[in-house]
């Protein structure tokens, strides 16, 4: 039976050639945003839906005496005013950390079990304290501004390190110097033995900066209730909606599963941000249960600066020991990573785990220390950004590695040629417990010198100082441990109109899945690429999954992808054999066509698939070609890379400009090259952000002095520089595809480049080391300083 109305092998091989895995297939959506035709959280709307507002505190300490709300429940359209104690009185559970991090000693990390509205003391200014729903905005607003919370205020801390000094403020009784985990990883005997035998020691003292998310679009949240059904359905931007709606429903609500309903649109970036579920939430899912209509709640971007969690936030002395040939012998880290007032989600992983897990990088690095105490200070809570504590990771090993090449007198690049791990060694256990599985660092490393022109910098260092100006370069590798290892699903459905309904649990923030994941199912199935529909928002479809972090899409995902067609391809040929009469093992796949070996009767999978759903199937013939499937864990992968940047310096401003930069990557098989780009590009320009003016700033009494763009400065278009894009691409052995994560590369390639670069550049001052954000300040100041002395 040869099928003539549905496309032939030959022309699903042209297509396969045009929107195959490794093809720059533009993104599916792109018609879609560009137009603002996207549809985001706040676009949605609901009949009879009213407004909240949060009313928030404007001590970052301080003990809650009582809280008025008469005057604002009286004042016009409002609908009802709540505080912690209404809450309470729900018996709403905690946010906390799910993770199982252990103190040194072994006992788990001490929680702080926030709530939603506080009762007690407020810990930072920003602090949601009560919460006011009215039929307008402007009334909610209003009225909130109405509400009297009378707070007796206490010393603040913002620094880690003063927080966990005996006598400083505390923020929690049960919490000893506010130290929720004192991590420890290593073993201490063996690093202080090649410390004490190492021919050189480089020790460095590094500030990390706290840095602000300033996602494009503000978090939102539309809630409603079914009575009838006790029933919670949220519309809210997430980085995925099964985590999210089991944590919402089982932590929180103490509701089942199938009680919560999620559902999550476009997301205008999250980079960690939107990965947990916040105070905000409860407070118009609790209101609209207790009013009977919809609640809605968008935050204003002055609020978002307060409430958002922010990333990064260390103060760090690190030390490398090493022999007299420059030989990495151990490396130790140890300080503070600030918590800011509440951990929730995954907050201390950054600070504490991750740098572990990162610091060895491309190098062999025989042994390591970490000890990191993770602090509550009086700060906007922490959560994880673009990286997590990779590019910190990777920030502190090549800031250790150009200053030690300095203090030996060894070739920067030499010193790390003679440290990298070779191809021969994979998989090579790393000094941090990972193995890896693939990788060619030297390789990479040689690509990139090639391609950034690194042999004739002095002659570019020459022309700038002609012109006034300092002209610096550094060449900095990185490695990235992804996401750790989580199930995914991958659910494929044949539709009646000939269209391929895609649904998996990670989920799109601006990454660009429709495209990619499409690409995959293609190679594997053979479908048309334009009758794949990718969901990904929906929590009652999307029963399982890890959602997007940590680099983790397009290994989790494809992995899914990967595996349900395998079981799509085993019905088809069982419902293939009993159609075209003959023998299941004679039926072979391929092209997205069913065909007995040796005859040219065949079938197109769209169509077996129709047939099989429209027919009636005898005992032991599948009655659909659809596949609802989840992975046993996908394994970490280590994309890894090395960037290149030359930066010239106007002396007499400070002003740094990114003249030259240079990425080549190991991201294995690369689904779609196009979209990797961009996410490397979008990776860097945050990287600048942080490296050359990005910081979240306190004074003295807690109160922030970074709340807008006023006083917060970002990258703008002519900040970001063309970029050189180079790919080394070692397939990953962990999974079928061989993909590696590229989405949070950019950041970990930047941060020690770029800085490192700008203090090249300062070197004939004798100028070592500046804290991030490198403003033209403070390079000025570092000049002005290094003249004088």
């Amino acid at each position: 039976m040869q099928d003539h109305t549905s496309p032939s092998s030959l022309e699903n091989s042209i297509a396969l050639q045009k929107f195959g895995v490794g093809q720059p297939v533009r993104r599916k959506e792109d018609d879609t945003l560009v137009r603002g035709k996207g549809k985001y959280t706040d676009d949605f709307n609901l009949p009879g839906q009213a407004y909240a507002w949060i009313v928030r505190s404007s001590h970052a300490h301080g003990i809650i005496r009582g809280i008025d709300t008469s005057a604002a429940k009286a004042m016009p359209g409002v609908l009802g005013v709540w505080t912690g104690t209404d809450l309470a009185a729900a018996d709403y559970g905690p946010f906390t950390c799910g993770l199982p991090l252990k103190n040194r000693d072994g006992t788990p990390l001490l929680q702080t079990n926030r709530t939603a509205l506080m009762t007690d003391k407020v810990r930072y200014v920003g602090d949601p304290v009560a919460f006011v729903v009215a039929e307008t905005l402007a009334q909610a607003r209003e009225a909130g501004e109405a509400v009297v919370v009378d707070i007796d205020p206490l010393p603040a801390v913002t620094d880690p390190d003063e927080a966990a000094k005996p006598g400083a403020p505390q923020l929690y009784d049960h919490i000893p110097n506010n130290v929720a985990l004192d991590y420890h990883y290593g073993d201490a005997a063996k690093v202080e033995a090649a410390f004490a035998g190492a021919a050189h020691v480089t020790k460095l003292d590094i500030v990390n900066t706290r840095v602000a998310v300033v996602a494009m679009e503000p978090r939102a949240a539309l809630a409603s209730y079914d009575k009838a059904s006790e029933r919670y359905t949220i519309q809210v931007p997430t980085q995925g909606v099964a985590g999210n709606r089991t944590s919402l429903a089982k932590n929180i609500l103490k509701v089942p599963n199938e009680k919560v309903h999620l559902l999550t649109a476009n997301v205008g970036g999250s980079f960690g941000m939107k990965n947990i579920n916040y105070p905000e939430y409860v407070c118009i899912l609790h209101a609209a249960k207790a009013l009977g209509r919809p609640v809605k709640w968008t935050d204003e971007r002055s609020t978002s600066f307060l409430s958002d969690s922010h990333g990064r936030a260390h103060k760090i002395h690190c030390e490398l020991a090493l022999d007299a040939e420059g030989k990495f012998l151990a490396v130790k880290v140890s300080g503070y990573g600030n918590l800011g007032a509440y951990i929730t989600g995954v907050a201390p992983l950054p600070l504490s785990l991750n740098i572990g897990k990162n610091i060895a990088s491309v190098y062999r690095t025989p042994l390591m220390a970490i000890d990191i105490k993770t602090v509550l200070t009086n700060t906007t809570l922490m959560g994880p950004y673009r990286g997590a504590g990779r590019p910190e990771a990777n920030y502190f090993m090549e800031r250790l590695i150009d200053r030690a090449a300095v203090e030996m007198g060894i070739n920067r690049l030499t010193l790390r040629k003679r440290n990298f791990v070779k191809p021969a060694q994979m998989p090579f256990t790393a000094s941090s417990g990972m193995i890896y599985d693939s990788g060619d660092f030297q390789g990479v490393f040689n690509k990139a010198l090639e391609i950034s022109d690194h042999a004739n910098f002095a002659k570019r260092k020459k022309e700038s100082r002609k012109r006034g100006k300092l002209r610096g370069i550094a060449v900095g590798s990185y490695l990235e441990v992804t996401a750790p290892p989580n199930v995914e699903l991958g659910k494929i459905v044949f539709e009646d109109d000939g269209s391929v309904r895609l649904i998996t649990g990670t989920l799109d923030y601006g990454q660009g899945h429709a495209t990619p994941f499409a690409q995959v199912l293609c190679a594997q199935l053979g479908v048309p690429f334009e009758s794949v529909k990718l969901e990904q928002g929906d929590s009652d479809i999307v029963h399982n999954g890890n959602g997007t972090g940590g680099s983790r899409s397009i290994t989790a995902s494809g992995m899914a992808i990967f595996e349900a067609s395998k079981l799509v391809i085993e019905k088809g040929k069982r419902a293939a054999a009993h159609l075209m009469e003959a023998a299941e093992g004679d039926i072979e796949f391929g092209n997205g066509r069913f065909t007995i070996a040796g005859t040219d009767r065949s079938i197109d999978i769209i169509e077996l698939a129709k047939r099989v759903r429209e027919g009636k199937m005898p005992e032991g013939v599948p009655s659909s070609l659809d596949v609802d499937h989840v992975t046993e864990p996908v394994p970490s992968t280590f994309p890894n890379g090395c960037h290149v940047a030359e930066v010239e310096i106007d002396p007499e401003t400070g002003i740094v400009q990114i003249v030259r930069y240079t990425g080549v990557n190991d991201f294995g098989t690369i689904v779609n090259p196009l979209l990797v780009a961009g996410q490397l590009h979008g990776g860097v320009a945050q990287g600048i952000g942080q490296a050359l003016m990005e910081e979240v700033s306190y004074d003295e009494s807690g109160q922030p002095i970074t709340g807008s763009f006023m006083d917060y400065a970002l990258p703008r278009a002519e900040d970001i520089p063309s970029m050189e894009i180079g790919d080394h691409p070692v397939p990953a052995k962990s999974n079928p595809l061989g993909t590696k994560g590229c989405g949070e590369a950019g950041c970990a390639g930047s941060l020690s480049t770029l800085v490192n670069a700008v203090l090249d550049a300062l070197s004939e001052y004798g100028i070592a080391h500046i804290d991030m954000p490198l403003t033209p300040e403070r390079v000025w100041r570092a000049i002005r300083d290094a003249k004088a002395a």
